[in-house]
C-alpha cells in the first residue's frame, strides 16, 4: 500500500504532467488521453502479469511475455480472456509500444489497431459489453492534439512517454495496493475542480462517496449487490470495493449511465480497481425511461449521487404514471426536477432489509406540489430512515449545502425519521470544505444511536412530520445553536450610566465655552 507520502510525490508528477501536456486541449477533454494511456499501460502490465505467474508456476522463472513473439502467444488467448476478460498480443503491450512511440510515424494508426484488437478479443465472450467502446474517447486524430499527422503522434508519444514514468505500483492482485485506483480518483478531482460544474457532474468527492458507503453498509452484514443507478465514474459504487469487497470478493457492482463518456469511464474505473470483469454490470442508457437492471433487483446497498433538478418527460409521458416504479405515490415527479423520481426508482430497486443512501438537492425535502405528495407515500409507509444535512461547498460546481436521503424498508425499527444536522462538521481545503474521517465519525454516531442530542440530532414521529406539510428539512426539527455571546444586563448598564455621565459631563463644557463666548 502506497505511503501518503509516496501518493502525495505521485500527484505532485501528475499534476506536472498534465500541466505540461495539456497544450491547446482542453483540462477536462485532455484527461481522457492521460486516463487513457493509464489504462492502457495498467491492463498490459496486468496481463503481463497474468502470463508471467502461470509460467513461472511451471518452473520458468525467467519468463517474460512481453518477449514473447506474438504467434506462440495467441496460445494463451482463450484461457486468458475467460480469466481476465480481454487479450493483449506481446507486440501489442504498452511497454513495447512506448519504447519506440517517438520514432513511429505511424503511432496513431498503430494505437487505433491495437485498442480495436483489446475490445475484439472479447467478442462474442461474457466480457464483450465490457470491453466495447473502452478507448473511444482516445481519439488519436483529433485536431486538437495537432494540425497534422506528425504533431499528433508527436504529442501522443509524450503522453505514452511520461505515462510510462510514473509509479503505479506492481501488485495486481493485491486489494490493499490500489496505486492505480488513487492515480485514477487523483486526475478526476483535479479536472472536475478545473471544469467546475460540468466536470463536476461525473465525480463525487471521495469522503461523500466513504460516507455514504458507510451508511448503506452499517449493520448490513450479508451485503452481495450494490447498486448506483446514475454512477458517473463508479467513485460510490468503488468505496464498496475498498470497504465491505474486502471481506467479500464475490462482491457485484451494478450500475447504470447516460452518458457516453462517464460510462466508458466507470468501466475503466472498475478494472482499474482490479474489480474483475465478471463482478460488474455497467449499462449505458437513461435510467428514468429505460431502467436496465429490473430482473437484477432487488439489491442489498443502493449509493447515488443523481443529477440535480434534472429535466424529464414526467407527466408529459402517459406511461410514466403506470411504471411500477413510480406508480406507488400516485404522482410523478415534476418535468423540471426528476431528483424524487430517482428517489421511487431506487426505492423499487431496494431489498427488504437493505438500505439505500442518496444526495439529494435541498429542495425536494420541502417544496410543495406532487413532491409533497411523493414525501408523504415515504413517510406514511415508513421508508425515511434518516435525513442528514451536510455542510455546503463540498462538491465541485455545487455551493450549496446538499442533503443525504437514507431509505429502508422492512429494516426499520420505528415509525420515526432522524435528522441530523452536520451542517458545521467541515474544514476548510482551499476554496471548497471537505469532510474529516472524525466528521463522518461522528455522523455514523448519530446514525448508529438513532436518539436526540442537542443541536446535532432530533427523532421525529412519522405523523408529526406529515402534520408539517412532510417537510423533510433538518432545519426544521433540529434546534440550532446560539452562538451569540450572552449579554451582561449589569455591565450594560453600568457602561450606560459612564456613558451618560460622560455626556453630561460634555455638555457643561460646551455650555461653558458658548457662555464666554457670549459674553
Amino acid at each position: 500500500m502506497a505511503t501518503q507520502q509516496e501518493r502525495a510525490e505521485l500527484h505532485k508528477t501528475i499534476w506536472k504532467i498534465a500541466n505540461d501536456l495539456r497544450g491547446s486541449v482542453d483540462g477536462w477533454e485532455f484527461k481522457a488521453y492521460v486516463l487513457g494511456s493509464i489504462f492502457y499501460r495498467f491492463i498490459s502490465e496486468y496481463i503481463c502479469d497474468y502470463f508471467n505467474k502461470r509460467m513461472h508456476d511451471y518452473g520458468q522463472k525467467n519468463f517474460n511475455y512481453a518477449n514473447m513473439p506474438d504467434e506462440q502467444a495467441l496460445g494463451g488467448k482463450q484461457d486468458a480472456v475467460q480469466a481476465k476478460g480481454f487479450f493483449i498480443l506481446p507486440s501489442q503491450l504498452f511497454q513495447n509500444v512506448v519504447k519506440n512511440a517517438d520514432k513511429d510515424e505511424n503511432l496513431n494508426e498503430h494505437l487505433t489497431a491495437i485498442f480495436r484488437s483489446i475490445e475484439a478479443s472479447a467478442q462474442g465472450t461474457d466480457s464483450e459489453d465490457d470491453l466495447r467502446g473502452l478507448f473511444s474517447d482516445f481519439s488519436v486524430d483529433s485536431q486538437a492534439l495537432g494540425s497534422t499527422v506528425i504533431k499528433r503522434n508527436q504529442l501522443l508519444a509524450k503522453v505514452l512517454k511520461t505515462v510510462a514514468q510514473m509509479d503505479l505500483g506492481s501488485k495486481y492482485d493485491d486489494t490493499d495496493n490500489d496505486t492505480v485506483g488513487d492515480t485514477y480518483e487523483f486526475l478526476m478531482q483535479m479536472y472536475a475542480s478545473e471544469a467546475g460544474k460540468s466536470g463536476g457532474e461525473f465525480f463525487t468527492p471521495q469522503q461523500v462517496s466513504e460516507l455514504l458507503a458507510r451508511l448503506a453498509s452499517l449493520g448490513n452484514r450479508n451485503i452481495q449487490k450494490v447498486y448506483d443507478p446514475a454512477c458517473g465514474s463508479g467513485s460510490l459504487l468503488l468505496k464498496f470495493a475498498k470497504t465491505v469487497g474486502k471481506q467479500n470478493p464475490n462482491l457485484k457492482y451494478f450500475g447504470q449511465e447516460v452518458n457516453p463518456t462517464t460510462y466508458n469511464l466507470c468501466r475503466i474505473n472498475m478494472f482499474l480497481h482490479n474489480v474483475n470483469f465478471d463482478n460488474f454490470d455497467i449499462r449505458l442508457e437513461d435510467t428514468l425511461l429505460h431502467p436496465q437492471h429490473i430482473e437484477d433487483a432487488p439489491f442489498d446497498a443502493i449509493v447515488s449521487n443523481p443529477p440535480y433538478s434534472l429535466k424529464w418527460d414526467g407527466k408529459e409521458n402517459p406511461i410514466l404514471i403506470n411504471d411500477e416504479r413510480y406508480a406507488p405515490a400516485g404522482v410523478l415527479a415534476p418535468k423540471s426536477a426528476a431528483d424524487l423520481a430517482f428517489t421511487m426508482h431506487m426505492l423499487w430497486h431496494l431489498g427488504e432489509q437493505g438500505t439505500a443512501a442518496i444526495v439529494e438537492f435541498p429542495g425536494v425535502l420541502y417544496r410543495g406540489g406532487d413532491e409533497k405528495k411523493i414525501r408523504q407515500y415515504l413517510i406514511k409507509n415508513n421508508y425515511v430512515d434518516t435525513v442528514i444535512q451536510l455542510p455546503a461547498n463540498l462538491f465541485f460546481g455545487v455551493g450549496i449545502a446538499t442533503c443525504i436521503i437514507v431509505l429502508k424498508k422492512s429494516a426499520k425499527t420505528d415509525s420515526s425519521v432522524l435528522f441530523i444536522d452536520a451542517s458545521k462538521m467541515f474544514v476548510k481545503n482551499g476554496n471548497k470544505n471537505l469532510l474529516l474521517p472524525e466528521h463522518q465519525d461522528k455522523i455514523m454516531e448519530l446514525f448508529a444511536n438513532r436518539k436526540d442530542e442537542q443541536y446535532l440530532a432530533k427523532l421525529v414521529k412519522n405523523d408529526e412530520i406529515l402534520e408539517n406539510d412532510a417537510n423533510l428539512s433538518v432545519s426544521s426539527y433540529v434546534e440550532q445553536e446560539d452562538t451569540r455571546e450572552a449579554i451582561d444586563i449589569n455591565e450594560v448598564n453600568a457602561t450606560l450610566e459612564k456613558l451618560i455621565a460622560e455626556g453630561n459631563e460634555l455638555n457643561g463644557k460646551i455650555d461653558k465655552i458658548i457662555k464666554e463666548m457670549e459674553g
